[in-house]
C-alpha cells in the first residue's frame, strides 16, 4: 500500500481538550482530551478517510509540506495476524580449504588487559564460503524456496527489518506463502573474509554515505549534516533513517566475482528448484547462475541489476523456461550511471525477447508507484513493490 502522511493542526479549546483538522483533507475532524490521545484519534479518522476515498475510487490529494504548528500523522498500523513456523536455520556453502605458511606470529592479547599469547596464523583455513539463513513455514503455499540475494558492500539486511524500523520483504514473502532464504554472499556478513594479499588479492572498497545517498538516488546531494541533505522531492526513502542504511554497509572486494559466482552455483544446486530474487550487483550472479543451473531456476527477479552476461557470446536459450523480471525505480535517468545501467539491462532484455524467452519489464513509475529508490525493498511503501512481483510470479508462473 502507497505510503499516507498528512499535515493535521491542533487546536486547544477553551473548555479542555483538542480538535484536529487536516488542511489537506477537510472530511477529516476529530479531537482528543490530550495532545497524544488526539493525534492518536487524528491517526484513526486519517485510516477512516483514506477508506472512504477508496471505496468510492476517488484520487487522494497529494499531503501539503507541514507547517510549524502542525504534526504529521499516518493511518494506524495494523497488526497482520502471526504466521507459523516450522523451523528458523542456517549453514554454510561452498569454499574451500587453504593453506598458509611464511606468515609471522604475533604476540597479542584478545581481550583488554587479557593475557597475551601467541598467534601463528599459518595453517589450513576455510575461504570463499557463503552463509545462508532460512526461515520455513509450517504450511507453505509455494511448492519452492525463495532465494533472496543482496547488492554490492551489504548482505542479507538488505531484506529483513529495514531501515525505519518496519518489516522488510523477508517477512512479506513469508506471509504470502513462500520459505525463504536470505543470504550473505562470500566476503560479506556471516560469510567472513580471509587475509589479503594472501588469499584474496586486493584490498576491501568501503562505501561512504555520499555514495550511497546519490547513487541508490536517495537525493541529488548529501551534506554530512542530515537536515541539509537535500532528497529527491517525491522519494519513497526514509530518509530520517539513512543513517541505519550506511550501518549496513561492509566491506567488499573487487576480484571475488569468480569464487562468488561458484559459491551461487552451489547455492542453487543445493536448493534444487527455486525461485530467486536478486538486487544491483548479485543481478550478474543470478542471471550467470540461471545460465548455469536452468533445471533448478523456476522464475528470476533482478531488482535494479548491475551486469549482465554477454549476449553475444552466451547462449541465451537456457532462459527459454525461465520467466524473468526487471524491476526498475524512480528517478533513473537524473543518474547518468543507472541510465547507462538500465540501456544496458534493456539491450540484454531485448535479446532475451527474440531467444523466445519471457522478460518482462516493471517499471515502478509507470506502474503508479512514484519515488522508489535503488533499495525499492527498504522504501516506505515496499510492500506494494512487493505486492507487483509477487503478482507477476503467480500470473506467469501459476505453478510456484
Amino acid at each position: 500500500m502507497k505510503h499516507f502522511e498528512y499535515a493535521v493542526l491542533l487546536k486547544k479549546e477553551p473548555s479542555g481538550g483538542y480538535v484536529v483538522t487536516c488542511r489537506d483533507l477537510p472530511q477529516l475532524i476529530t479531537q482528543g482530551a490530550s495532545i497524544e490521545d488526539a493525534l492518536l484519534e487524528a491517526s484513526d479518522a486519517l485510516d477512516e478517510v483514506i477508506t472512504a476515498y477508496m471505496i468510492n475510487n476517488l484520487r487522494l490529494p497529494e499531503p501539503s509540506p507541514k507547517q510549524p504548528d502542525e504534526y504529521m500523522v499516518a493511518p494506524p498500523q495494523h497488526t497482520p495476524p502471526p504466521i507459523a513456523i516450522k523451523e528458523i536455520g542456517s549453514f554454510h556453502l561452498g569454499g574451500r580449504q587453504v593453506a598458509l605458511a611464511g606468515v609471522p606470529t604475533r604476540e597479542m592479547a584478545f581481550s583488554t588487559k587479557g593475557l597475551p599469547l601467541v598467534v601463528d596464523p599459518n595453517g589450513e583455513v576455510e575461504v570463499e564460503q557463503m552463509y545462508v539463513h532460512f526461515v520455513k513455514l509450517a504450511q507453505p503455499k509455494s511448492k519452492l524456496p525463495l532465494l533472496l540475494w543482496h547488492g554490492g558492500g551489504l548482505t542479507g539486511v538488505t531484506y529483513e527489518t529495514k531501515p525505519d524500523g518496519h518489516p522488510g520483504w523477508q517477512m512479506y514473502f513469508l506471509r504470502a506463502g513462500w520459505d525463504t532464504y536470505v543470504s550473505d554472499a562470500v566476503e560479506r556478513g556471516r560469510a567472513s573474509w580471509a587475509r589479503y594479499p594472501e588469499i584474496f588479492k586486493t584490498e576491501p572498497v568501503f562505501r561512504t554515505k555520499k555514495e550511497a545517498w546519490e547513487l541508490f538516488r536517495i537525493g541529488p546531494t548529501y551534506h554530512p549534516d542530515s537536515a541539509q541533505r537535500c532528497a529527491y522531492p517525491q522519494t519513497e526513502f526514509p530518509t530520517e533513517a539513512f543513517d541505519q542504511l550506511a550501518k549496513q554497509a561492509v566491506p567488499r572486494w573487487l576480484t571475488n566475482d569468480a569464487v562468488t559466482q561458484t559459491a551461487y552455483d552451489a547455492y542453487v544446486q543445493k536448493m534444487g528448484p527455486c525461485v530467486i530474487v536478486v538486487h544491483s550487483q548479485s543481478g550478474y550472479f543470478g542471471l550467470q547462475a540461471a545460465l548455469n543451473n536452468p533445471d533448478n531456476v523456476k522464475a528470476l527477479v533482478l531488482v535494479e541489476p548491475h551486469g549482465s552476461p554477454d549476449p553475444s557470446q552466451t547462449d541465451l536459450s537456457a532462459f527459454k523456461n525461465i520467466p524473468t523480471l526487471w524491476v526498475w525505480g524512480d528517478y533513473v535517468n537524473d543518474v547518468p550511471f543507472w541510465s547507462k545501467i538500465y540501456q544496458q539491462q534493456e539491450n540484454f532484455r531485448a535479446q532475451l525477447l527474440k531467444h523466445g524467452a519471457r522478460a518482462d519489464l516493471l517499471n515502478l513509475p509507470a506502474a503508479g508507484l512514484q519515488g522508489n529508490s535503488h533499495m525499492p525493498m527498504m522504501d516506505r511503501n515496499s510492500d506494494a513493490v512487493a505486492a507487483l512481483i509477487q503478482k507477476w510470479l503467480i500470473e506467469h508462473h501459476p505453478t510456484l
